[in-house]
């Protein structure tokens, strides 16, 4: 990625910074295609402690257990945690900036490697697979779910499994919202298909797709690869993690 395309990495680096002099920390700018604009909502998220957590967070990253891979891990929250408990973890991320973070905070184990890329690891390494921070998301849609779901499984373990989470877009009732997903129906995408780009100053991000589903269509991408739904857990808000388990 271009040094001045990485707009999430610009920002996370100047958030840290900010935090060591004890400063406080802005948001980065969100663009969606239909021009709807918005701040981002993770950016002190991004750097919170354990203790800070929802219980749903606390509970689903108490069960990633032995070799694990942490897709899309930002500027290192949970490998961080994972790594202070004594697991051997390592964090992928597509944004350089963002892997420069989460070294700088310590992970020893973090690589500049967007999901896509992640059958460079070899065969059977992983045990877990954590996807947090919505970040099943970064699938980006259906048909990229379900080639990287074999990915997937030939880089795990047999008993692998993963553990990913999401927003279902439909519990919503934003007039703005709704039009948008209309307008993906319109357009042949999945409703919650967002394309969009993160700005930070005068950096501008790449546009990427970023897929949020209900669990009945997260179970719907599943079917017809080598992976199940074991286990939905939810609150009663949109947000809620799936224990995706390999067939046996």
């Amino acid at each position: 990625m271009n040094q001045n395309q990485d707009a999430f990495g610009k920002h996370l680096l100047a958030q840290y910074c900010k935090l060591l002099k004890g400063e406080p920390i802005t948001a980065e700018i969100v663009e969606r295609d239909d021009q709807y604009i918005d701040l981002g909502s993770m950016s002190r998220l991004y750097f919170s402690e354990y203790n800070e957590w929802s219980e749903l967070e606390q509970d689903l990253i108490d069960r990633a257990e032995g070799k694990i891979l942490d897709i899309g891990c930002g500027a290192g929250r949970h490998s961080l945690y994972l790594q202070g408990k004594g697991l051997d973890i390592t964090g992928i991320d597509k944004s350089s900036g963002a892997i420069e973070v989460s070294k700088l905070r310590g992970l020893e184990e973090a690589l500049v490697r967007p999901i896509e890329e992640i059958d460079e690891f070899e065969p059977n390494t992983f045990d877990t697979i954590i996807m947090f921070g919505n970040n099943f998301g970064l699938f980006g849609s259906a048909e990229n779910a379900k080639q990287i779901l074999a990915k997937m499984y030939r880089i795990t373990t047999p008993n692998a499994k993963i553990i990913a989470q999401s927003l279902n877009p439909y519990m919503t009732d934003d007039e703005v919202h709704l039009r948008y997903h209309e307008r993906n129906r319109k357009l042949g995408r999945m409703a919650g298909q967002i394309r969009l780009r993160i700005r930070y100053k005068m950096y501008i991000g790449e546009w990427f797709d970023y897929l949020f589903v209900s669990p009945e269509e997260m179970q719907e991408i599943v079917n017809d690869t080598n992976w199940r739904i074991s286990e939905i857990v939810k609150n009663d808000g949109a947000n809620y993690f799936a224990i995706i388990e390999k067939n046996p």
